[in-house]
């Protein structure tokens, strides 16, 4: 009986010491803040997760762990973002270093919205610059000069779109007058153009 006795309470040490050594190895299994370069990128393919640096792919064997608190798990793909949002990813989609995740399909992109209404075929169109290439560094320059110009006009767009919202959100009994927002939205318009 006394052998008993002792053989049972030897299997419930050894039971207990096994299910420490698996909690401990499952939170040893999630790396610290992992040094990347900002072109870097946590890319799922063939079904698991590689570091791409350059264009080199890197098989992982642990999870990961961004400095900004996103969590990746390298052989399902599944990212949890540090609000507690979880997503999927799917084939060619990737995370950048910074935690932003970009999706390599449209249908991938609105999964992870929750909407499943676009055909899993569906592909991003590629933009082309019908403009020759820049001949010279001047021409470059000038080129990028312009697209500099274009971004801030851009930006100065959402500025003013997001008070037109703000106004239209913040009336409740009589129509907002945005007509002044609405001129400088159209002028800024005419000046992308």
């Amino acid at each position: 009986m006394k052998n008993l006795a002792l053989l049972s309470a030897l299997a419930f040490s050894l039971l207990t010491a096994s299910v420490a050594s698996a909690q401990t190895n499952s939170s040893t299994n999630v790396a610290g803040p992992v040094a990347t370069n900002p072109s870097d990128r946590f890319l799922l393919q063939n079904g698991e997760v590689v570091l791409v640096q350059g264009k080199r792919p890197t098989p992982l064997t642990k999870n990961v762990l961004l400095s900004n608190g996103t969590k990746i798990n390298y052989k399902s793909g599944i990212v949890e973002l540090p609000g507690g949002k979880i997503t999927t990813l799917k084939e060619g989609d990737y995370v950048r270093p910074n935690g932003d995740i970009v999706f390599a399909t449209p249908a991938s992109a609105a999964q992870a919205r929750g909407d499943n209404s676009v055909p899993a075929t569906a592909k991003f169109e590629n933009y082309v610059d019908p403009r020759p290439a820049p001949a010279t560094p001047a021409a470059m320059e000038n080129r990028l000069s312009e697209m500099n110009t274009k971004i801030s006009l851009m930006a100065e767009k959402i500025q003013l779109l997001n008070q037109k919202i703000s106004v239209l959100s913040g009336s409740s009994q009589r129509p907002a007058d945005t007509a002044a927002l609405d001129k400088q939205i159209e002028a800024i318009d005419a000046k992308l153009k």
